[in-house]
């Protein structure tokens, strides 16, 4: 029997989630994670009962049954569907999870501008523009 897939929706147009992203599918050799770019024409959010403000403003995940995890939960998921649960365990200790939420809450409002900064400019040039329903 098949084990439930994890599905993680990501910015494309993010230089830093386009690289996370290649990363996970190289080590997803039992083929549990699937992925949707928000960037991707026609992606819309309302089919996960999400809005555009929520799926561009953080990292979402949609588990098997439907419900969706957000920010580190979401990284959390991700790892463990190829493998890599143990590499992340530490952020479910309440205290480490709150500073990393944190951490991420303040990369993910600046991720497109950080990537600029560091030489990982947006693929497509789509980033540039206030991000708007494709």
């Amino acid at each position: 029997m098949l084990e439930p897939r994890f599905k993680l929706l990501y910015d494309g147009d993010c230089p830093f989630c386009r690289r996370e992203v290649e990363w996970l599918k190289r080590r997803d050799r039992a083929n549990r994670l699937d992925l949707e770019n928000i960037a991707a024409l026609g992606f819309d959010p309302r089919r996960y009962g999400l809005t555009w403000p929520e799926v561009t403003g953080s990292l979402h995940g949609i588990l098997p049954d439907g419900r969706v995890v957000r920010r580190l939960e979401a990284v959390r998921h991700a790892y463990e569907a190829v493998g890599l649960g143990w590499l992340i365990a530490p952020a479910r200790l309440p205290v480490i999870r709150h500073v990393l939420d944190g951490m991420y809450r303040a990369f993910a409002k600046n991720r497109v501008r950080l990537g600029n900064l560091v030489g990982r400019g947006c693929e497509h040039r789509t980033c540039e523009k206030s991000f708007t329903p494709r």
